[in-house]
C-alpha cells in the first residue's frame, strides 16, 4: 500500500513514519512525504494513493483546501493539535481524527477502522455510478460549440473537438487542427451536455475526445497517462483520476 503524509513538521512525520514502519496492520510499500499544501497539490494532480495521513495546520495554509484544487476519494486520517476541526474533516472520506501527541495504540485503532471500512465497503461502483449519471443526466446533447473569434462567432462541431480544459477561471476548446478558443461554460457543468461516447472527463482539468488519444501510458495500476494530438501547451503529462481508471479504460476501448 501507498501511503501518504501531508505534515509539515519534520520531527511530527518521523514519529508517524516509525510508527508505520513498525505496525503490521497495513503493509506499506512506499511512502510520500508531502510538507505544505502546494506539494501536495501537486503530487495528487499526478499521483494518488491508498491512505493519507493529513494535518491541518501546514505552513502554507490550511489542508483541507486541498480538496478545493484537486478531486480526492482517497480515505484520509487527519492528525492535528486541535480539536475544532473534528466537524469539517468528515465532510470528506475520514476513517479517523486522531489529536496530537497520539500513542502507538491510537495510531492502530485507526489504521483496524481503515481495514475494516476497505473490506466492506467498495467504493468504485458507487464512483462509476455517479460518473454515468453525470454523463447521461443531460436530455439534450451538444454536437456543436459556439465560440468567438475575434468579433465573429465560429461554430465547432463535436468531432473537430479534441478536448475541452480548464485553466484558471476559463475553460478552454481546443480543435484536432490545434486552434484554442475560449468557450463560455464550466468544466462541472459541460460534461453534462456532451455525448459520452465521444467525450469522458478523464480528470478535474480535462474532457477529451476519444479519437484525440495517441498512447495510453500505464505507469502503474493506479496510474495511467494519456497522450493527446494535439499536444496541449499546459499540462503536457494528462494522468486518468484514479477512481475513473478503470471506465475510462474501458470507454477507450469501446
Amino acid at each position: 500500500m501507498k501511503i501518504a503524509i501531508i505534515e509539515d513538521e519534520l520531527l511530527a512525520v518521523n514519529y508517524l513514519k516509525n510508527l508505520l514502519d513498525q505496525q503490521s496492520i497495513v503493509p506499506v510499500t512506499e511512502t510520500a512525504i508531502l510538507r505544505s499544501k502546494k506539494q501536495a497539490i501537486d503530487f495528487f494532480g499526478k499521483d494518488s494513493a491508498d491512505l493519507i495521513f493529513m494535518d491541518i495546520h501546514l505552513g502554507d495554509g490550511m489542508s483541507l483546501e486541498i480538496f478545493e484544487h484537486v478531486e480526492l476519494f482517497t480515505p484520509v486520517i487527519f492528525i492535528t493539535a486541535f480539536d475544532e476541526y473534528a466537524i469539517r474533516v468528515f465532510r470528506h472520506f475520514t476513517i479517523d481524527y486522531l489529536l496530537k501527541p497520539f500513542e502507538e495504540e491510537d495510531l492502530h485503532k485507526a489504521l483496524q477502522k481503515f481495514i475494516s471500512i476497505r473490506n466492506n465497503f467498495d467504493p468504485e461502483p458507487v464512483l462509476k455510478s455517479v460518473s454515468a449519471l453525470q454523463q447521461n443526466s443531460s436530455t439534450e446533447i451538444m454536437k456543436r460549440f459556439m465560440v468567438r473569434e475575434g468579433n465573429k462567432l465560429k461554430s465547432i462541431d463535436e468531432h473537430n473537438t479534441a478536448y475541452f480544459f480548464a485553466s484558471g477561471k476559463y475553460l478552454f476548446l481546443t480543435t484536432v487542427d490545434h486552434h484554442t478558443y475560449i468557450f463560455d461554460d464550466t468544466i462541472k457543468d459541460i460534461i453534462l451536455k456532451l455525448n459520452p461516447e465521444v467525450f469522458f472527463k478523464v480528470n478535474r482539468k480535462f474532457i477529451i475526445n476519444k479519437n484525440a488519444v495517441t498512447e495510453i501510458i500505464k505507469h502503474s495500476s493506479q496510474k495511467v497517462e494519456l497522450k493527446l494530438a494535439p499536444q496541449p501547451e499546459v499540462d503536457a503529462e494528462i494522468f486518468i483520476s484514479k477512481p475513473q481508471i478503470a471506465e475510462c479504460l474501458s470507454w477507450l476501448n469501446s
